[in-house]
């Protein structure tokens, strides 16, 4: 393994609700990159994601993070080390406040200076939670509890994100910001796996992209090419 790899799944295989879902899937993600997954609904993309985490079982293959399997390892146990994930539908304390969403966050740590201030940072990062920190987390739109679920992951200083479907059912404007999050939280030098639908926003800010179509990568490489591929642009852009 390379040593700027932070992550390498190989021959991923997964089965969900009796379907195998997951067909022998191979990618890595390296130091400071932004990498995506993208294709259709059902391509393989949040299966892929859950297994990578430990939250669905692997029926073969192995996944290496820092140079080590990571098979069979909980979630709870990845934060630890580095790997956050924000899972799709957001999953926030629906009945904590936003800033007890972020203290929660910052569970694995025990430096209360240092919470005190990536709350801050998190504040800085997204100004609509600081308009709302004693808001119960269950009363804000999509949108906003997007932001507080991927505030909360970073409050775990994570080495590694993942962002499963950041945008989805989010209105134009709060797709536009939580892509320009993404960009600036990868430019603070945070490795990102970003799995998305929306194929065009997703290579825009990438580094390097894989397409998934029904449990397989089919094509992978530079964001930038991928986006201009016919291909890809018949197949997700609709061109």
């Amino acid at each position: 393994m390379a040593a700027n790899t932070l992550l390498k799944v190989t021959g991923l295989k997964v089965a969900y609700g009796g379907i195998q879902a997951v067909k022998g899937v191979d990618f890595e993600v390296h130091d400071g990159e932004l990498v995506t997954l993208i294709g259709s609904n059902g391509a393989g993309k949040t299966t892929t994601m859950k297994a990578i985490t430990g939250t669905l079982p692997m029926l073969d293959g192995d996944i290496e993070y820092l140079g080590k399997s990571i098979k069979g390892r909980g979630a709870w146990d990845l934060v630890k080390e580095g790997l956050a994930m924000v899972p799709e539908g957001r999953g926030v304390f629906t009945r904590m406040t936003i800033t007890e969403n972020l203290q929660m966050g910052a569970y694995i740590r025990s430096d209360k200076a240092g919470i005190a201030e990536d709350i801050e940072k998190m504040f800085v990062l997204f100004p609509r939670l600081r308009e709302r920190k004693d808001q119960l987390a269950g009363t804000m739109s999509g949108g906003e509890q997007q932001m507080l679920a991927m505030g909360r992951a970073l409050m775990s200083r994570p080495k590694v994100l993942l962002l499963d479907e950041p945008s989805m059912g989010l209105s134009p404007i709060m797709v536009d910001k939580i892509f320009e999050v993404v960009k600036d939280v990868s430019s603070r030098g945070v490795t990102v796996l970003l799995v998305e639908q929306n194929a065009s926003r997703a290579l825009g800010i990438a580094n390097r992209g894989y397409v998934m179509e029904s449990g397989n990568v089919t094509m992978n490489g530079d964001a930038k090419q991928l986006l201009s591929d016919p291909r890809v642009r018949a197949a997700y852009l609709g061109e």
